[in-house]
């Protein structure tokens, strides 16, 4: 059944304006950046079940994950720059700021290490999609900034999934992880997303 609402979210998202092939085709021998931190990571679920994992069975391509539980953007933004040194990947996917929404750190300083961080990736060729993480709050949306940030660089926001399967108790290890089924709904809508932009 969560296969089905995921789909249909993405759908739902597609059909509110997403424009369909905004992606350049990724070759077979493409290389994805998964960057983030514990949901990146797949704290929550067993070794072999997190996103980024999931989402290589799903691609047949060569997914990075590079996650670090606990990170912050201030953090986050230097090591991305030595990541796509390393990688030098083709498309990058970006799901970061849920730290610093937790600890309540300033939200202009996460909007500005986000923007640092998507134009490292442009600036070296790289694709983004923006996975926006929800606010801190009850039956919370993904914060507004993530919307604001995919306008200004052109970029591909898969904007409501996270916030929803967050919402959801059967996909959740506990107050902010996703469990194994989570973490799959996650790889499937990102599955989804980049096949219906046309990278796949």
């Amino acid at each position: 059944m969560y296969r089905l609402s995921v789909l249909l979210c993405v759908s739902l998202m597609a059909l509110a304006g997403c424009s369909n092939e905004r992606l350049d085709r990724l070759e077979t021998d493409a290389i994805i950046l998964a960057f983030g931190d514990s949901l990146t990571a797949g704290v929550g679920s067993e070794e072999g079940y997190s996103y980024p994992e999931v989402l290589a069975d799903l691609t047949q391509l060569n997914v990075i994950s590079s996650g670090v539980p606990g990170e912050v953007s201030e953090q986050g933004a230097p090591r991305l720059a030595q990541e796509l040194r390393r990688v030098r990947p083709d498309l990058l996917i970006l799901l970061h700021g849920g730290n610093d929404i937790l600890r309540n750190r300033p939200l202009t300083e996460l909007k500005a290490n986000l923007d640092a961080m998507i134009g490292m990736a442009q600036s070296r060729g790289a694709q983004v999609v923006l996975i926006a993480v929800p606010e801190k709050k009850l039956f919370s949306d993904a914060a507004p900034f993530y919307e604001e940030l995919a306008e200004q660089h052109d970029l591909v926001l898969i904007d409501e999934l996270l916030a929803e399967l967050l919402r959801d108790p059967a996909m959740k290890s506990d107050a902010v992880h996703l469990n194994a089924a989570g973490y799959r709904a996650l790889a499937e809508g990102v599955h989804a997303v980049l096949r219906d932009e046309g990278a796949l």
